[in-house]
């Protein structure tokens, strides 16, 4: 049970939270325990949504939009970035063209885009449909993801013009590695098949046929008011007319608000079918998409949970939880975190939105929730994460004042300006592109093209090795990184490889070689 918490004020409680909670659950229960996690976590603002027997029975806000303490308060319509809860609407967009008879899971991808290349050319014979959707491509985890993240400016057809370029670290279909290159892939397949961009397609067949309540395939813009803003991001909202729209949106880019989540989880307990009885997708297709069709390790909570499997569907995972199936998901991006989680034999959904770029959170609301249905009670798993996550930053704190990078034991020297001159110049990067180490001041710089704001300071530590510290500590800190300069036999630098500090899988470095393709001062 959880203990230490106290009793919250929350917002007046909505029309669709009156009645009908999953045995286990109260709205104190629900209350408390967002209220102490966002303490815990200091996590800005919150919106829950609950559904069972088939009935949205519990949406609410808690805690504001924003950093800014004198933000608006959340709500249930209040917009947040869904982030990889984007891929299970992709896979129902799929769904729907396989129900249609317009494409199969089976299809080979070339038949669909036939530009489609990878490495290795029997793969991309092979490559079907489902390996896009299932992480076990052979394909590094977060391969590629520098091209849709990092203020990145590439477009989707850019991305799939730079897959052959990918390196694979493991054999096709062996080994799980989280991937949202291939969802951007298979955002183009939908393009391909439908003839509609994916934005489109998603917006009118999914999102309004089902009528998803503030819910949107699109970034919101200027004109939109109850938006979230994540941890770190800020500045005003695009005008719509001159919205861009980013190549990671098959993989991440649905806004959707608690409201939208929690009737779009309806739907899914439903079998595809809206309370009204329209027919979003099949049966068939959701049983599909739920099915485990790759194996995973467990999770480092099994024992507690009792987990004795872990699976991914087509854009879900799979897992058993105290004896109950488990269907969920997670998403991050633009500073935010949501979690969607199903019990479908209790009939119960759980949504999860938050504006804080800690997993922590989701994770402990969505598990002690999950845990009070299925078992009239929970571990204190708000204490379990916050104790897990005190210790990573203590651990991360000393081993960077001790051994880390500008520390006593490494510290950084300066170089002359003929010292610098040997750096500066041009690198290409088969894959991400051009890449520029320039000076400035006293400085030297390292920006990246086909991204607007991705630049920073290097370092110098002994052995032509730097440390990239970006400019943008709010949203880049975490991505700082090591930067090996390479030379030939005759000393004249040829290129560079690049190794994260953190653990941010989403900027992949370590996949990056850029030789050095031109000099200048």
């Amino acid at each position: 049970m959880i203990t230490g918490a106290s009793s919250a004020v929350a917002a007046p409680v909505p029309a669709s939270a009156q009645a009908g909670l999953p045995p286990g659950l109260t709205e104190a229960i629900i209350d408390t325990t967002v209220e102490r996690t966002r303490r815990a976590f200091d996590v800005p603002g919150i919106a829950i949504g609950i559904v069972h027997d088939g009935k949205i029975v519990f949406t609410r806000g808690y805690g504001r939009r924003a950093e800014d303490k004198a933000s608006p308060a959340v709500d249930a319509r209040t917009l947040f970035a869904i982030g990889s809860n984007s891929k299970e609407f992709t896979t129902t967009a799929l769904s729907v063209l396989v129900d249609e008879g317009k494409l199969r899971w089976d299809d080979r991808v070339i038949d669909h885009l036939p530009e489609f290349r990878v490495s290795d050319p029997w793969i991309t014979r092979d490559f079907r449909i489902s390996d896009l959707l299932t992480h076990h491509s052979g394909m590094g985890l977060g391969a590629g993801d520098l091209m849709l993240f990092s203020h990145s400016t590439f477009t989707r057809k850019e991305v799939l013009a730079a897959l052959p370029s990918m390196p694979f670290t493991a054999p096709f279909r062996t080994t799980y590695a989280y991937n949202n290159l291939l969802y951007v892939v298979a955002g183009s397949v939908i393009e391909r098949v439908s003839g509609q961009s994916w934005e489109r397609f998603l917006q009118s067949r999914l999102i309004d046929a089902a009528g998803l309540p503030a819910c949107q395939s699109t970034p919101p813009t200027r004109e939109e008011a109850d938006v979230a803003t994540g941890q770190g991001e800020g500045g005003p909202l695009p005008v719509r007319e001159g919205l861009r729209l980013p190549a990671v949106a098959p993989a991440g880019g649905v806004w959707c608000s608690a409201d939208g989540v929690s009737r779009w989880a309806q739907i899914y307990l439903n079998g595809g079918v809206t309370p009204e009885g329209k027919t979003i997708f099949s049966r068939a297709r959701r049983d599909e998409v739920w099915a485990p069709h790759a194996l995973l390790p467990l999770p480092d909570t099994a024992e507690a949970t009792k987990t004795h499997f872990r699976a991914y569907g087509y854009g879900w995972f799979i897992e058993d939880f105290y004896g109950q199936r488990r269907v969920w998901h997670t998403g991050t991006i633009n500073g935010m975190v949501s979690y969607v989680n199903f019990l479908p034999e209790l009939g119960t959904a759980i949504v999860v939105l938050t504006n804080h770029d800690d997993h922590n959170a989701t994770y402990s609301i969505a598990t002690t929730l999950s845990s009070y249905v299925v078992k009239g009670g929970s571990d204190d798993w708000i204490g379990h994460w916050k104790k897990e996550e005190d210790a990573k930053k203590a651990a991360n704190a000393e081993q960077a004042s001790v051994r880390g990078p500008g520390s006593p034991a490494r510290p950084f020297h300066q170089l002359s300006s003929d010292e610098q001159r040997d750096y500066l110049g041009a690198y290409r990067d088969d894959w991400r592109g051009d890449i520029f180490v320039t000076r400035r001041g006293g400085d030297l710089r390292l920006t990246f093209s086909k991204a607007d704001g991705l630049a920073g300071t290097l370092s110098a530590l002994p052995h032509d090795l730097f440390v990239a510290r970006w400019d943008n500590r709010a949203q880049d800190g975490e991505d700082d990184c090591y930067v090996q300069f390479e030379r030939d036999v005759e000393g004249k630098i040829t290129g560079m490889k690049m190794q994260l500090l953190g653990s941010d899988f989403s900027f992949d470095a370590q996949d990056l070689h850029p030789r050095k393709i031109s000099d200048h001062s």
